[in-house]
């Protein structure tokens, strides 16, 4: 799937100070069942239904996600998927994961 091509897109910014931590274990879980690239500061899940790009910038104590689709419905796909792993790993701290268009 290409990103550029996918009409419904949208972002979230998570404040948080492993970032970088948790783009790798999301990208290493989801690499078990889907195509993944990804270090230590950028990564990409390439899902059936979308796309989700993770970004770490080194100093800033945010995780930057970008989520793309063919459809409003896959793109709420990859949200949810992308958001329910992220707070289950982070269970020890209380984050906050607002979608926007974008």
């Amino acid at each position: 799937m290409n990103t550029a091509a996918s009409p419904h897109v949208s972002r979230a910014t998570v404040g948080t100070a492993r970032a970088s931590g948790y783009l790798q274990q999301l990208c290493k879980h989801f690499g078990h069942k889907v195509p993944v690239e990804f270090g230590p500061r950028q990564g990409r899940v390439e899902f059936p239904m979308g796309i989700c790009e993770l970004e770490a910038p080194e100093g800033a104590e945010a995780l930057s996600l970008r989520a793309s689709a063919a459809t409003a419905e896959e793109l709420a796909r990859v949200e949810g998927v992308v958001a329910s792993h992220l707070l289950r790993f982070a269970f020890r701290e209380e984050l906050k994961i607002d979608w926007e268009p974008a």
